[in-house]
């Protein structure tokens, strides 16, 4: 309870911890050796201690306040560890002080840091009157608005650290001096110390680099399965092997060392493999982890299902080949329930065996097709009083089906009727024209395999740079509209197509073309009957008429077709060329001159062409031959091959009334 202390050339200490440790802190010496006191602060410990006695420990206290009060110096009542503090004590401290007159209490945990300041604060208030009266918090009040003082200093001092700590391998030395000058760090420091500063940027590194570990291990783990498909591809070799096992048999394969690579020290994620960002070969240790195990048990399964669905489509394609129901042309909504059971449904998606049943279709097809042309060749005497050149009349056909009709290869095509008859055209064709394009084997036959070897002999570079300037791009293909009603259109493709090879070819001056071939019926203005689809561009058209009926229908098709392409930026407009066909019977009031007539005034206001049969000097009734649709189809490409170099030529076009006509006469061949 002194106010003058004299202590010669001693030190002045804070904190009895700095004992033994003074040369680390600042050497302060009392001034003169002598000190006078201005106040006192009356310490009472108000948590629970061991072997003492609060009560007791308060008498203490009361004595001791006797004695300071004798001093008349400022004394204020300080509560230390309220931290840990007892609610009583508490109580019985503030009593005590209410029981003096004017004695504060501040109420203080210098672990937390809450109030000390403020104590020292209301001790110097009383010794200074000059200075403000400090306002007195209560411990739990103060803590609460130093801990959200602290928080909102400690997301600032996290959020300056995450800006400037990018990678797991920075030290604190080198951050903390960047951010020595920012007022983030310095709060923070202030309020809490720099060891949970450094406590909070470890942390932050320690997260990234698990951030970095577990990126490194996706990675790892994404190819992974890569590896096993590589090195254990066979699942015979690894089907009874653990995963354990299957680490010995990975170390034995040549190429191990270029998905794996063995480290010296484990686990990878504790070593400096991890910052090896170059080398991505997977760590072989990884293979004991759970995860591991995980993927290389998936690989069995993919292997055992890939297995199963192997055998599902190899137990399907025998069951096509051994099912009495699959014939030529069944589609597969028609098949499916006779060859499908649940099994298959399993393991596989339906469009797979779809797949598989169109090629086996096909297949099965091909040979139907084949046999029912040697059939064709064992009745060739059914064709010999053909009048050359002639289609076939019903009644004619009606023999021929009915000869044939008890034959197996021909109910085989049974679910093909238009392709079989079109083979039946096309014999029929070939036997009154032997020829390389007319052979049902062509291209395979020995005239057009010489001409592809002689073909395939070494050019001089010469005659190649010839041949190729000559040569026309996008001219290999010739798409024709077959415009025409009640049957009209089918049969005219059907004969064409029996002009062709057995693969739609069809040979004009020396050169193959594909031959793609659209009759068209019905209304032009729906998608199934319009000229134009995403998969077919048309060259040109041909329009059969032999009645009034279908002369109308195709002078409205036409009309349609037209309106439909007003305003879209289309080709110009298809070469047209209006034929009259032959009618079979009496016209029935409708003479030959009046369709005639009529055609060419149909003809004038569409302009087009018109094929007059009399002018050409043939019967009426006779059918388009060979040399006809070669002619037509040679002036078509000529077309073609003109808007190609109209086209390249600076884009000039026709002017949009003026169309392309193909003048030829079908039934003589003059052009």
């Amino acid at each position: 309870a002194a106010t003058k202390l004299a202590s010669a050339e001693k030190l002045m200490y804070f904190c009895t911890d700095q004992l033994g440790l003074e040369q680390d802190f600042e050497q302060k010496q009392m001034p003169d050796g002598k000190l006078l006191v201005d106040g006192f602060l009356l310490c009472v410990d108000v948590s629970r201690g061991m072997n003492r006695n609060f009560d007791e420990q308060l008498k203490f206290v009361s004595n001791l306040y006797n004695q300071l009060a004798k001093t008349k110096k400022p004394v204020v009542v300080v509560l230390t560890k309220c931290d840990e503090g007892v609610e009583r004590y508490i109580r019985d401290a503030h009593a005590f002080a209410l029981s003096k007159k004017n004695l504060q209490v501040v109420e203080t945990s210098a672990r937390s840091n809450v109030n000390v300041d403020l104590a020292f604060g209301t001790l110097v208030q009383l010794i200074d009157k000059s200075r403000g009266k400090a306002k007195i918090i209560p411990y739990f009040e103060a803590l609460k608005q130093q801990s959200q003082q602290i928080a909102a200093a400690k997301d600032k001092y996290e959020w300056l650290v995450s800006r400037i700590v990018k990678g797991h391998n920075e030290t604190w030395a080198a951050v903390s001096r960047k951010m020595q000058a920012s007022p983030e760090y310095q709060d923070y420091v202030y309020l809490e110390g720099t060891p949970k500063a450094k406590k909070l940027f470890l942390q932050h590194v320690h997260r990234l680099k698990q951030e970095h570990i577990e990126r490194r291990r996706k990675m790892y783990l994404a190819v992974l399965p890569q590896a096993f498909e590589a090195l254990i591809p066979d699942l015979d070799e690894i089907e009874r092997l653990s995963c354990a096992k299957a680490e010995k048999l990975l170390e034995a394969k040549p190429d191990f060392s270029k998905w794996f690579v063995v480290l010296e020290e484990t686990p990878w994620d504790a070593t400096s493999h991890i910052d090896d960002m170059e080398n991505e070969r997977i760590p072989f240790d990884l293979m004991e982890t759970p995860p591991a195990e995980q993927l290389y048990e998936a690989h069995l399964e993919k292997l055992r299902t890939a297995r199963r669905r192997a055998e599902m489509r190899r137990a399907f394609k025998e069951n096509l080949e051994t099912s009495p129901f699959i014939t030529p042309g069944k589609p597969w909504e028609e098949a499916r329930s006779f060859i499908m059971n649940e099994d298959f449904y399993l393991w596989l998606e339906e469009a797979v065996y779809m797949e598989i049943y169109g090629k086996h279709q096909k297949r099965i097809i091909e040979k139907a097709k084949e046999e029912f042309q040697e059939l064709l060749l064992e009745y060739s005497e059914l064709f010999y009083e053909l009048e050359l050149d002639a289609k076939p009349s019903k009644e004619k056909m009606g023999v021929i089906q009915d000869v044939l009709g008890e034959e197996q290869r021909f109910k085989a095509l049974q679910k093909l009727q238009a392709e079989r008859d079109a083979l039946i055209l096309k014999h029929i064709h070939f036997v009154y024209h032997p020829t390389k394009e007319t052979c049902p084997s062509c291209p395979l036959c020995v005239d057009s395999r010489v001409e592809q070897l002689l073909g395939s002999r070494g050019t001089r570079p010469s005659e190649r740079r010839r041949k190729n300037s000559l040569a026309e791009p996008g001219v290999d293909r010739i798409n024709l509209v077959i415009l025409g009603k009640d049957g009209l259109a089918r049969e005219l493709a059907n004969e064409i197509r029996a002009l062709c090879t057995s693969d739609d070819k069809y040979v004009i001056e020396g050169k193959m073309y594909e031959l793609s071939l659209r009759p068209i019926e019905g209304n032009v203005r729906l998608p199934v009957n319009s000229f134009q689809t995403p998969t077919f561009q048309p060259h040109g058209c041909l329009c059969l008429y032999n009645s009034k009926e279908s002369l109308s229908y195709v002078v409205e098709s036409i009309e349609k077709s037209r309106e439909s392409a007003v305003g879209r930026r289309d080709p110009p407009p298809l070469p047209l060329t209006l034929v009259l066909v032959n009618k079979r019977g009496e016209p029935g009031g409708e003479t030959l001159h009046s369709l005639i007539q009529q055609g060419q005034q149909i003809a004038s206001k569409l302009q087009c062409v018109f094929l007059d049969p009399a002018a050409a000097g043939v019967g009426y009734g006779r059918n388009i031959n060979e040399k006809h649709v070669g002619q037509v189809l040679k002036g078509l490409l000529d077309s073609k091959r003109n808007l190609n170099l109209v086209s390249s030529a600076g884009g000039l076009r026709e002017p949009a009334d003026a169309e392309l006509r193909v003048v030829m006469c079908l039934m003589c061949g003059d052009p």
